[in-house]
């Protein structure tokens, strides 16, 4: 199933670009960039997450590792075992907060500073996305 609907690429493109542009900005005055959230209604949170993953499901498809970004979404990517035909679950499956993926997904932090601070919770072999971020 498709993390995003077709007729909703406009709305998610730019809500990603104002949560992007919020979070700037709270990061450009703060130094404390890991915790930068910035305070936007939910559905521009949903659609921020939900085109972000299109986008990361775009630049590296693939079977092998599944991306959750909880309540919002989920994705598959890079090439690799397909799931367990009985439990549907990739070998390697990242877990991350919205916040956390977005600020990754804007380039505000990287992969290693969210790693470092315990916000990442990766299971498997390919459990790095730093090459494939920001989007």
């Amino acid at each position: 199933m498709a993390v995003i609907l077709e007729k909703d690429l406009k709305r998610g493109r730019d809500a990603l670009a104002q949560w992007r542009d919020a979070a700037l900005e709270l990061a450009d005055n703060t130094p404390h960039r890991l915790t930068t959230s910035p305070v936007l209604p939910r559905p521009v949170w949903a659609m921020a997450v939900r085109y972000s993953l299109f986008l990361l499901e775009r630049r590296a498809p693939g079977p092998g590792v599944e991306v959750r970004v909880a309540p919002w979404g989920a994705v598959k990517i890079l090439d690799g075992p397909e799931s367990d035909p009985h439990n549907l679950t990739p070998p390697d499956v990242i877990e991350l907060d919205p916040e956390v993926w977005l600020r990754l997904a804007c380039g505000i932090t990287t992969w290693a500073e969210e790693k470092d601070a315990g916000h990442i919770s990766a299971v498997g072999e390919r459990d790095d996305l730093s090459d494939l971020l920001p989007l």
